[in-house]
């Protein structure tokens, strides 16, 4: 996925329409940071038949939901419990 500067994807629309075509979606950045993304017609229209899902049916979803930061086991110290004579 190319990424173009917002005034480089004004000077040459016409090849950044023809790269989403062919390349798939291509990034367009403004300032540096990333701002939008140029997608074919058949992809956008794909997404947008998709049927909005439930936070509980994303939930109970049998497809991962992404990457969880899973602290790492062992790395606790447990303090001994304290007596209470």
């Amino acid at each position: 996925m190319k990424t173009w500067q917002v005034q480089e994807a004004k000077a040459r629309f016409s090849e950044l329409l023809r790269a989403s075509a062919e390349e798939g979606p291509q990034i367009v950045s403004l300032h540096g940071k990333p701002t939008a993304v140029v997608v074919p017609i058949a992809q956008w229209q794909r997404l947008q038949q998709q049927p909005a899902r439930s936070p509980k049916a994303l939930l109970l979803a049998p497809e991962a939901r992404g990457e969880l930061p899973l602290p790492e086991r062992g790395r606790l110290h447990r303090r001994a419990p304290s007596s209470l004579a």
